[in-house]
């Protein structure tokens, strides 16, 4: 997704090595973590930090933003509320879309890629709805179009441009990459086998910024898969929601 691949972009797309054959991606069930520090011109340092779950299967991946319990709760009220007769909507809520309203941070993701062709929808559960995204409105959902940054976290060929670190890995199978350029550093520990990072880092030598993802693997894979069960939900497009 592009808040990961964001990080790298700028400095390796200019990079066109091409990956070594790569052994099949296996299914996983990841958790996600999310960290970023800037220290503004002002002196003033903003923190930010969330996570997310995420679920890769052949031609799936599916994303969904994790709320502290206290936030889930309240948008779960209001989300109750707005369905009632009488009464006010009061906000977006979570896992829901209401007619002129879509955010589309706290609304799972399904990422499909069918006969090479990508597709990218939006599930809300309350109101059963899949709302499609067309190419022209990724920008506007954060998406920057690429399925190897979806399926992977980070293009495998990007990863293979970068050079293998002298840093030692205390997690068999998984190798650091790491490179520097006026300043600005990358890194990558990625996992060969299960063919993902499982960190991710980016800043630069003045901490001016610094930037962090933690990919933790779950144990086994879920059989229960969420794209499986949306029969009967309506299909809405994303001009419904614009103003």
């Amino acid at each position: 997704m592009k808040s990961v691949s964001v990080f790298f972009a700028a400095s390796l797309l200019a990079l066109s090595v091409q990956a070594a054959g790569n052994p099949p991606a296996p299914d996983l069930d990841l958790t996600i973590q999310y960290y970023s520090k800037v220290v503004t011109p002002e002196g003033v340092m903003r923190e930010a930090r969330y996570e997310e779950k995420m679920l890769r299967r052949p031609g799936h991946v599916w994303v969904m933003r994790v709320l502290p319990k206290n936030v889930d709760e309240q948008h779960d009220d209001e989300s109750h509320a707005s369905h009632q007769p009488g009464k006010k909507n009061v906000a977006l809520q979570v896992n829901a879309v209401e007619h002129k309203h879509f955010n589309h941070v706290v609304t799972p993701r399904h990422v499909v890629l069918e006969n090479n062709k990508l597709r990218v929808e939006y599930i809300d559960a309350h109101g059963k709805n899949l709302i499609a995204i067309p190419p022209s409105e990724y920008d506007n959902v954060n998406f920057d179009g690429s399925w190897e940054n979806t399926f992977y976290l980070l293009d495998p060929k990007l990863v293979n441009a970068m050079p293998v670190s002298k840093r030692t890995s205390a997690v068999a199978g998984a190798q650091w990459h790491e490179r520097e350029k006026n300043g600005v550093f990358q890194r990558v520990l990625w996992d060969e086998q299960k063919q993902i990072p499982l960190t991710i880092e980016s800043g630069d030598k003045a901490a001016t910024f610094y930037r962090r993802v933690d990919v933790k693997l779950q144990a086994s894979a879920s059989r229960a898969l969420p794209w499986t069960s949306l029969k009967g939900y309506a299909q809405k497009e994303y001009a419904d929601f614009l103003d």
